[in-house]
């Protein structure tokens, strides 16, 4: 009896080290390809190898798409009236996660691979980690819907061309979604808002 308590108690444990927030790595905010070079090797990818990012890695992406880069809490990528409201959820080979700039975390929001669920096309889901930015109504007080549409499209994109350049100086592939499965990533969600685009990473295909 005693032993299987025990066995009971080490599974829940496990589960709750595997399903878990992130604590990323200090991103690398310093050094790296000079930005005209970056924007001469700026391109689009549609190979992806399933070769894993590092954490490390990871932290640094994140941090070029829409990490804090002042001390008054402003963002790499900027937003109307500093609204910060494009959300950025990372889908992984094991999870999707919320990724929370202030605190340089990865805060799950849902359990499994649900890469396929995004894009449309096959070649997304091949990609070890795939980048969903949402405009977060919630954070557009003072905005009519004509704004909401606007800035979460003009706002989004300067997400994505920064992860675009980040890729460029590192060596790795990416590609800007439009048609993606708008439906399925707000049922999984559950946000107020709107998928805006996807944005697959990985390392090129041999």
């Amino acid at each position: 009896m005693k032993k299987l308590s025990l066995s009971i108690i080490i599974c829940l444990l496990t589960g709750m080290v595997i399903a878990q927030d992130i604590t990323l790595p200090k991103p690398q905010t310093t050094g790296g390809m000079p930005l005209m070079e970056a924007l001469a090797a700026r391109k689009t990818s549609r190979s992806f190898s399933s070769k894993q990012l590092s954490m490390q890695q990871l932290s640094s992406l994140l941090w070029a798409a829409t990490g804090v880069n002042r001390e008054d809490g402003r963002l790499t990528a900027p937003t109307a009236r500093n609204a910060q409201q494009i959300d950025t959820y990372v889908y992984t080979t094991t999870n999707v996660y919320l990724y929370i700039p202030k605190d340089n975390i990865l805060k799950m929001v849902a359990e499994g691979d649900h890469r396929s669920e995004v894009g449309r096309q096959p070649f997304a889901a091949e990609a070890p980690v795939i980048l969903v930015y949402v405009a977060n109504y919630d954070k557009m007080q003072g905005f009519d819907e004509e704004s909401n549409a606007f800035y979460g499209a003009t706002d989004c994109g300067n997400i994505g061309q920064n992860v675009y350049l980040y890729c460029a100086a590192n060596g790795l592939s990416t590609v800007e979604l439009g048609s993606i499965q708008r439906d399925k990533i707000k049922e999984l969600l559950g946000f107020n808002g709107r998928a805006q685009l996807a944005q697959p990473v990985g390392f090129p295909k041999e």
